[in-house]
């Protein structure tokens, strides 16, 4: 089972609050970081997510995106959205500045099974911005490393210029995160791995009994991370994916985001490997 939030249960979901944008940091070409702060201090202060839970950024004249939640959980005054540009209202929010207000519902949707996962090995694979939604989740097993076993953290993605968060990895790695990282086409200052994320998997020695893989990014890379993790005997209920869907209403309403019986916005983002095994073979799933 994946994990919903209640902290939204008292604020009527469809309403968008005023949030001013604080910073934009740049991360890779077409990605960058936005922290934003609620207008109302009250709302600011009771305002909670868990990891993997997404907002729904609301930019005037262009619509709503639906956005992964990229900060700590524990430090909620500190609210970031990884947001590469892909539409129209992202490409809208590439063209603010510091300062600026934008309306945030949320937060939405299934979080990662943190608390159902511990003393698990955990492997958390990923590819390019899939990073995002899952760095939550280091964060939180970092701060309780005693409550589980070994972690790993495999990341890929097209080139080195597009690795996110690569100021944190030395924390990371000193805290007892253990990393691969791999790109598709290396540079001449590149000394990593070169190939796809998939294939890190045959640098692991696992234990499947008590192996727990997270796994973010694009489906194909998923498709693959997961036949891997099923090769090596883990079992589907210890795989769980975030889907990414067109997400309008973020409440299953409007049922653009419909993957057979769930609605990605309310039913997800995360699932089960197990939940998701009847549309694994479909194309796009």
């Amino acid at each position: 089972m994946t994990q919903h939030a209640a902290s939204s249960a008292t604020d009527n979901p469809w309403i968008a609050h005023p949030a001013t944008i604080c910073s934009i940091r740049p991360e890779t070409p077409g990605v960058a970081t936005y922290e934003l702060a609620f207008n109302d201090p009250d709302r600011q202060s009771r305002y909670r997510f868990l990891p993997g839970q997404f907002n729904m950024l609301y930019l005037p004249g262009f619509g709503e995106s639906a956005i992964s939640i990229s900060s700590d959980p524990e430090e909620p005054s500190r609210l970031l959205h990884t947001v590469r540009v892909a539409g129209n209202v992202t490409g809208a929010l590439a063209r603010t500045h510091p300062g600026e207000t934008i309306g945030v519902r949320g937060p939405f949707g299934s979080a990662w099974p943190v608390a159902e996962i511990r003393n698990s090995d955990v492997v958390i694979a990923c590819g390019g911005i899939g990073l995002a939604p899952l760095r939550p989740v280091i964060y939180h097993l970092l701060r309780r490393r005693h409550e589980y076993g070994r972690m790993t953290l495999l990341y890929g993605a097209r080139s080195p210029q597009d690795l996110l968060f690569a100021d944190e990895w030395n924390h990371w790695r000193s805290e007892g995160l253990e990393m691969e990282v791999t790109v598709d086409r290396g540079d001449a200052d590149w000394k990593g791995q070169i190939g796809v994320l998939p294939a890190l998997f045959s640098r692991l020695d696992l234990a499947p009994e008590r192996t727990t893989v997270l796994t973010c990014g694009p489906e194909i890379m998923m498709r693959f991370v997961i036949s891997e993790a099923l090769l090596r005997n883990i079992s589907a209920r210890r795989i769980y994916l975030s889907m990414e869907r067109n997400m309008n209403c973020a409440m299953g309403f409007c049922g653009r985001c419909q993957l057979g019986p769930a609605f990605v916005c309310k039913d997800g983002p995360v699932f089960t490997c197990e939940q998701m095994q009847p549309y694994l073979h479909l194309e796009e799933f």
